[in-house]
């Protein structure tokens, strides 16, 4: 795998910024006549790159992230980053007008990695002057600073990978910049668009969430900014907030003042040694990695203010659909400042103002429907030396004094000339004026000579009296209600009701539960009502999504046969629509289509039914029909993106090329990044392998398989880049194809040229990829193909298939290390066949013996088997060159000479090395020098920096109980948990 990038050598980061470059000649004309403008071009920046991934897929559905699963699977898992900076030319997008400058980042999930307010020479954005990730992130790698979109889970899985970007100049001056990506799990499309306005300092990002799947699909959004901090650095929420909570909810506390102890902090303690050491709107009194979220207010901004500097930033959202306000922080303490090195060369510690929409808790999803498309905006914009806003919108902020002298200070985003300040009694008469010309940066501060008064408002106006911001006075109440807090849900046999039943199952999917599946709650209802419609639902659902047809079937005509019972005309059709794709799937063109015309009767479903059945006459060359269909939604249902490509293939297969050249004219405007659309204009893929994979599949759903042929041709010659390699899956996919139209000797030569490509990072996932994989088994016995669709069905839970196709593949000769490690991995937790893992992993290991990983996961399987220390410790030392590559096998290495009597070895080897922890799991290489250090009768001391890790002050959460168990509320747990016995 190769990243496309320009390095030089290597480079001792000075911690002084990197140079932005100056606006082109032409385009900075346009910013002195008050334009704003954009522009691509290279930044050098120091860099520490990953390393690349491990080619082994791994299988951590039992992991806990940020509360909810940790599965990474398609995507390859990055396990170390190099250890010096070189110095690499990163493309970058510009953005500035009068007021403030942004650079964004396409490569790195087009995150917003420089945002600078020019009026009073401030980053408002914490700006991190090398690319320095560290294990964080979902996938590996993960870089702070700046501001990173989270969705569809955060981490965004896709955070260290490129989007495709472009620039859009607007005639009023304004300019877009656009970056979209296709989620790496469900294929959903994410674009966002970073707006500037010439005469403003705001930054609008406009969004658009669009699920072209057809199945419903979970999400949430998190824009995740990062600020500089230090003593003097405060958080502010609303003054209504009285209460913050943590993760699912699962504790709360009083804010800014914490009323109790809150992540085994006693803030009320601290306070009574030093006051005001119980505020957590400062990040200098929170003294372990802690998250805040807001849990309710009626207003709809917050931010953060630098007192030292005099300047800070606000955050505005709609909150009927952005109700997310969260500060997050690793801490003011020597384990959160070891994370700032390991982030950071010179740029000091940050915390995270968060702000979500559809999402209020971490974690904390929402729906979206097949088709459908989601759009919000956010704004930020920088503040002068007001203070913290106790009042802001889009247009203004204001700051209230109003202790000895009453006084507000108001920040504008817009030049307002003869802008009003307006003070009105509690009873609304006006009993304070005032006037001024206002500009962004420059802060309005007014003595207010009448008194304060519970009630009063004071509002700041445009000239024609428009309404820019306007504070009211709050009314002081005693003793805020207690928030409710999180319980986990009890054994299914102790659940009172199917319907409880139901809907504790529906959480855990919603939710994406790391440690609790829905199954056995499901089963337990199934057992108390064998017929229950939702539930039958729900499993045939899981079913399909594992690519399980028949049982999904049978779940499906169950859960009809309730429905339908006494009723034909259902008031709901989900079960119905998703009979459809089931049919679809095992062949049933016209079982499924008289399924989805009577869903198409219930409004929810007419648009995912209709397209499918749109497409499924333009497969078959209905062309007229097709088009028919797709006129008939275009009258009855709402926007669904996935129409728009369609209608230009059928207009085209019917000689209708104005028609549909004026369509694609106009959707190219609303969608510059859709990259079927750009296929279908100018033939134009891009460049990542899995994005035009996605183009080949809708050209295939769409009928057009000469064209689908031909994207997919160009796929399988693209190389592997950081989210895998389709390469080998485009061949299989064009082998369905070319049998479907008859070319059988193609098709085998395809399923051929599969077999001798390159497979590295080849992570098959999805519905098309099973049935393409599936196929070649069914027809050839294929052995890389079972191979690849053991991987796919590992994933998605069907594991002793999985096992059976990877025996099947070792049976017919292929001798592959990652095939026994898979089959080892499988043999242990499905089969629990013990010597058959053994023997897997030990082939694994003389097929290669130079990977590391493979001597980590036999050490690990060693260690559950119950080898005596000495036996592994033999096995690692043989091979002790293969050790060193990798820090957790050093761990365990450590603390085996630690436990048979070697610790000075140990405690040498722990300190010639410079580790990099990964989150959650803190405390691994600290605990093994501490006992070398322990059993040498060395006392506890702090660490040297090499060990990459800080003492921590408290103990955190534990994230697994005493009998073993993960608790419910675990919020991060990084154990990889791949020998996990089922």
């Amino acid at each position: 795998m190769t990243i496309e990038a320009t390095t030089g050598p290597d480079v001792q980061a000075t911690g002084q910024p990197f140079t932005l470059p100056e606006a082109p000649g032409d385009l900075k004309r346009r910013l002195d006549a008050g334009q704003a403008i954009a522009w691509y071009e290279a930044v050098e920046i120091p860099t520490y790159e990953p390393h690349e991934p491990s080619t082994f897929p791994m299988y951590l559905d039992h992991r806990v992230y940020q509360g909810s699963s940790g599965r990474v699977y398609p995507l390859p898992f990055t396990e170390r980053i190099d250890s010096a900076p070189t110095m690499r030319r990163w493309s970058a997008i510009h953005v500035e007008n009068q007021y403030i400058r942004v650079m964004i980042l396409p490569e790195l999930g087009g995150r917003i990695h420089v945002a600078y307010d020019k009026t009073t020479d401030y980053d408002f954005f914490y700006r991190n002057n090398v690319i320095k990730p560290a294990l964080v992130g979902l996938a590996g790698a993960w870089m702070s600073g700046g501001v990173e979109f989270n969705w569809p889970q955060h981490h965004r899985p896709a955070t260290f990978l490129p989007v495709e970007s472009t620039v859009e100049n607007h005639d009023d001056g304004s300019v877009t910049v656009w970056c979209s990506d296709h989620d790496p799990f469900a294929r959903m499309r994410g674009t966002h668009g970073i707006h500037l306005e010439p005469d403003t300092s705001t930054i609008r990002l406009d969004v658009r969430l669009h699920n072209r799947t057809s199945l419903p699909q979970t999400f949430l959004w998190w824009a995740n900014v990062a600020v500089r901090v230090h003593d003097d650095y405060q958080s502010f929420f609303p003054e209504d907030v009285r209460f913050v909570a943590d993760h699912a909810r699962r504790a709360i506390t009083a804010f800014p003042q914490a009323d109790r102890p809150y992540y085994g902090v006693d803030y009320q303690e601290r306070a009574a040694e030093t006051p005001g050491a119980d505020r957590i709107d400062y990040f200098r009194n929170i003294p372990v990695p802690t998250s805040y979220m807001v849990v309710d207010t009626d207003h709809e901004f917050f931010g953060g203010f630098d007192h030292a500097v005099g300047a800070g930033f606000v955050h505005w959202a709609d909150r009927r659909v952005a109700p997310g306000k969260k500060q997050w922080t690793w801490g003011n303490a020597p384990f959160g400042q070891a994370w700032d090195r390991l982030l950071t060369d010179a740029d000091g510690p940050y915390v995270e103002l968060m702000a979500g929409v559809y999402t209020d808790n971490q974690p904390d999803f929402s729906w979206i429907a097949p088709g459908e498309s989601k759009r919000f905006s956010q704004y930020w914009y920088p503040i002068p030396a007001i203070g913290v806003a106790h009042e802001a919108t889009p247009d203004a902020a204001i700051h209230v004094e109003h202790d000895s002298v009453f006084s507000a200070a108001l920040a504008v985003t817009s030049p307002q000339s003869g802008a009003r300040l307006r003070v009105l009694s509690p009873a609304g008469d006006e009993v304070f004026a005032d006037s001024a010309d206002l500009v962004p940066g420059a802060p309005w501060k007014v003595t207010v000579h009448v008194p304060y008064a519970a009630g009063m408002t004071i509002a700041l106006e445009s000239s024609d009296a428009t309404v820019l911001v306007e504070w009211t006075a709050p009314v002081e109440f005693e003793g805020a209600a207690e928030p409710w807090t999180a319980t986990a849900p009890p054994a299914p046999a102790e659940v009172g009701s199917v319907d409880e039943l139901f809907y504790i199952g529906l959480h855990l999917v919603q939710y994406r539960h790391p440690s609790r599946s829905p199954l056995p709650y499901w089963t337990e209802a199934i057992r108390r009502d064998p017929w229950d419609s939702r539930v039958l639902t729900a499993l045939a659902e899981l079913a399909f999504r594992a690519a399980d047809y028949e049982v999904a079937f049978e779940h499906a005509e169950r859960a009809l046969a309730r429905i339908t019972g006494r009723n034909g005309n259902p008031r709901h059709t989900e079960t119905l629509y998703l009979l459809g794709l089931i049919e679809s799937r095992r062949g049933n063109d016209r079982a499924a289509r008289t399924a989805f015309a009577k869903a198409s009767w219930d409004a929810a479903f007419v648009t995912p039914a209709g397209l499918e059945m749109a497409r499924q006459s333009a497969r078959s060359g209905r062309f007229e029909a097709a088009l028919h269909d797709l006129d008939e939604l275009d009258a009855v249902a709402s926007d669904d993106r996935r129409r728009g490509p369609l209608q230009v293939v059928v207009l085209r297969r019917l000689g209708r090329h104005a028609e549909a050249h004026a369509i694609l004219e106009r959707l190219r405007t609303q969608e510059p990044l859709n990259p079927t659309l750009a296929y279908l204009d100018s033939g134009q893929l891009p460049t990542d392998g899995h994005l035009a994979l996605d183009v080949a599949l809708e050209l295939g759903q769409s009928g057009e398989d000469d064209a689908a042929l031909e994207v997919l041709a160009a796929v399988s010659r693209m190389g592997a880049n950081g989210s895998g390699n389709v390469g080998p899956l485009a061949h299989y996919h064009r082998a369905v194809i070319l049998g479907r139209l008859g070319r059988t000797a193609d098709a085998a030569a395809e399923r051929a040229a599969a077999r001798s490509s390159d497979r590295r990072w080849c992570f098959p996932a999805g519905l098309d990829d099973h049935d393409a994989l599936l196929a070649a088994v069914r027809e050839e016995g294929d052995p890389v193909a079972a191979s690849l669709l053991g991987m796919l069905l590992f994933d998605v839970g069907r594991r002793e298939d999985a096992l059976e196709l990877w025996e099947d593949a070792i049976r017919a000769g292929s001798e592959e290390p990652l095939l026994h490690r898979n089959a080892g991995l499988a043999s242990y937790n499905i089969a629990h066949d013990d010597a058959r893992a053994v023997e897997h992993y030990d082939r694994a290991i003389e097929l290669d013996p130079d990977d590391a990983r493979l001597l980590f996961e036999r050490d690990q399987l060693a260690a559950r088997l119950g080898e005596t220390d000495e036996e592994r410790l033999e096995r690692l030392t043989l091979r002790y060159d293969v050790v060193v590559a990798r820090d957790d096998l050093v761990v365990e290495y450590a603390e085996l000479l630690v436990r048979t009597g070697q610790p000075e070895d140990a405690l040498a080897l722990l300190e010639e090395r410079s580790f990099q922890p990964w989150e959650g799991g803190e405390g691994r290489v600290l605990g093994a020098w501490d006992h070398a250090r322990a059993a040498l009768g060395l006392p506890i001391v702090d660490p040297p920096l090499s060990l990459g890790e800080g003492r921590p002050l408290y103990a955190a959460p534990a994230a697994r109980r005493a009998d073993g168990e993960v608790d419910y509320f675990a919020t991060s747990l990084p154990d990889l948990l791949l020998f996990s016995r089922e």
